[in-house]
């Protein structure tokens, strides 16, 4: 008899808690049901943003290391390739990152895939092959669109189109009178690029009170403006080794709205040394990014020559040497 109940009653607590057990999972699933959607959701999307794809910058970095073998041969090339100008045998091409980032609209390192990356966009809309190499067919069409975007009537102004320029604006105030003459637009243009950079504090410019530059600041001052044919043929007479890439028999200075500016070293030196100096300094840098939007337009070779071309195309036309 003792045995019948000791048996009955674990019977009964069996049973209960198969009961207890069964209204929690009820209980549970209840709960489950009455939690708002939304919460739902944000719990799942918790787990799913854990794995998410990555944002725009990991994209584009993903592309570009693609172009990672394109970087590694455009690091050897910057310094290695080949390639002639002005008659003269050219070797690399790393004076000109500056204007060809520029050209190209990256400020990313040419050792870098996203520098290759932008290169690749740029050939492929100048039906180049996309591959992100700067190699010489690439190089030579970056050239040409430089020089397409240069002064091509190199016809003197008539003499009311010309101004003497103060002896302040000059890196040599005590430069003669005569050799003083801009054309006109071309100064007033110039006049408006060196108040903004004077305005940009990166520079440091010395200025004076009324905000010009001040007599002895020398960045961005005129070198050399208007040159009569005269005068050009003299300083040939002086320098007859200068070339075709030195003192043209056919210079845009020629017509008033070509300026040499000083930008650092020394001042007209075509000595690789002097214009790797150049293009490294600030006032240069500032040039190459702004220069453009006061109609300003660079001779590639030289980084102290810049022409008045406010109408300037920007397709690519045949080669022009100065």
């Amino acid at each position: 008899m003792l045995n019948v109940r000791v048996y009955s009653g674990l019977f009964v607590l069996f049973v209960a808690i198969l009961i207890a057990v069964s209204l929690r999972g009820d209980a549970a699933v209840q709960s489950g049901k009455d939690k708002p959607a939304k919460q739902q959701a944000n719990e799942g999307d918790s787990l799913v943003r854990l794995s998410a794809p990555a944002g725009t910058d990991a994209d584009v970095e993903s592309t570009a290391s693609v172009f990672s073998s394109a970087s590694l041969q455009n690091l050897r090339l910057q310094t290695d390739l080949n390639w002639f100008f002005g008659g003269k045998s050219q070797r690399g091409w790393e004076l000109y990152v500056p204007l060809i980032s520029s050209l190209i609209g990256t400020d990313a390192d040419v050792r870098s895939g996203r520098f290759a990356l932008a290169l690749s966009r740029w050939q492929q809309a100048n039906q180049l092959e996309p591959d992100g190499i700067l190699d010489d067919a690439t190089l030579y069409r970056i050239i040409e669109t430089f020089q397409s975007r240069r002064i091509k009537e190199r016809v003197p102004p008539p003499e009311d189109h010309l101004l003497t320029a103060p002896a302040s604006d000059f890196y040599h105030p005590s430069r003669p009178e005569e050799l003083r003459k801009v054309e006109r637009q071309t100064y007033l243009a110039y006049k408006r690029m060196v108040r903004a950079a004077i305005e940009d504090p990166s520079l440091g410019l010395s200025v004076t009170a009324d905000g010009d530059l001040a007599l002895t600041e020398k960045y961005l001052k005129i070198i050399s403006a208007y040159r009569s044919r005269e005068y050009q043929a003299e300083l040939r007479k002086k320098s007859p080794g200068s070339g075709r890439a030195g003192l043209a028999f056919n210079s845009p200075h020629f017509t008033g709205r070509a300026l040499d500016i000083y930008v650092g070293g020394t001042p007209v030196s075509t000595a690789y040394f002097n214009r790797a100096i150049q293009v490294q300094m600030p006032a240069y840098r500032w040039l190459v990014k702004n220069a453009a939007r006061f109609g300003f337009r660079p001779y590639f070779y030289e980084p102290w020559h810049w022409e008045y071309t406010p109408n300037v195309s920007h397709q690519s036309s045949a080669l022009s040497h100065q």
